[in-house]
């Protein structure tokens, strides 16, 4: 099965990304995707960018070339009661937030309190993604995760950045383990995201079905591979 949607993608608008959206929408194309996700990083992560960036995202056209365009934001999470840096004026033109924890932006706290971060996080507006929750710097308690997930229609991201071997992300080939087994045993969707900087990246998620292969995790339970699961979600074909 091949991949139709990558929903987490970041442009030079991020700070540390090194590609433009158009770049990005171009190797979408390449790559041969239906769906491609904007996801630039909200405010407060250094480097990132004004919130009228935001609020101008209506001005990226909504299919090119028969790539059909989503517009977000990766939201950081501030608190351990799940704050985020985005006010709700932000969100007038975003179809979905990814809310992930950031080391410039939250501290780890202990597994309870991060735990609590993302419980709360998922009652905020647009919150559609949970970005990798797969740092072992950001213990959690994935079970109730997985459940609220799941009450709330959230998907949990596996994201392919993590699984890299040189990523800075720690025990991630593990917690993702730990979070798929848990998913498959309460049917809770996951979705795979590229957490692309640059856009080689876009739409490639080696490390990520490999993990899904080797786990041997139902197919129907990843969105990315079913196109009338993301157009119901996304109510793509009411998107303006």
């Amino acid at each position: 099965m091949k991949a139709l949607i990558d929903l987490h993608t970041h442009t030079i608008v991020s700070g540390h990304a090194y590609s433009t959206v158009q770049e990005n929408i171009q190797a979408a194309i390449k790559q041969g995707l239906k769906y491609l996700g904007l996801s630039d990083h909200a405010p407060e992560m250094p480097g990132g960018p004004h919130p009228f960036y935001f609020h101008n995202l209506h001005c990226i056209p909504r299919e090119v070339d028969g790539l059909k365009i989503l517009r977000g934001i990766e939201v950081n999470i501030m608190d351990y009661d799940g704050n985020t840096d985005v006010e709700d004026d932000m969100l007038k033109h975003i179809d979905y937030a990814i809310a992930s924890l950031h080391p410039p932006c939250i501290d780890a706290g202990t597994k309870a309190q991060n735990t609590n971060a993302i419980l709360k996080v998922m009652d905020k507006s647009k919150v559609k993604i949970i970005g990798h929750l797969d740092d072992s710097r950001y213990e959690i308690d994935y079970e109730p995760i997985i459940k609220k997930a799941k009450e709330k229609n959230i998907f949990l991201e596996i994201n392919n950045s993590s699984l890299k071997p040189n990523t800075f992300r720690e025990g991630a080939w593990k917690n993702v383990a730990t979070m798929l087994n848990l998913c498959k045993e309460h049917k809770v969707k996951v979705i795979l995201g590229t957490d692309s900087h640059i856009s080689y990246d876009i739409g490639k998620f080696p490390f990520a079905e490999k993990i899904i292969e080797d786990l041997q995790f139902p197919k129907e339970l990843v969105i990315n591979y079913n196109e009338d699961q993301i157009i119901e979600f996304f109510d793509i074909e009411n998107l303006r």
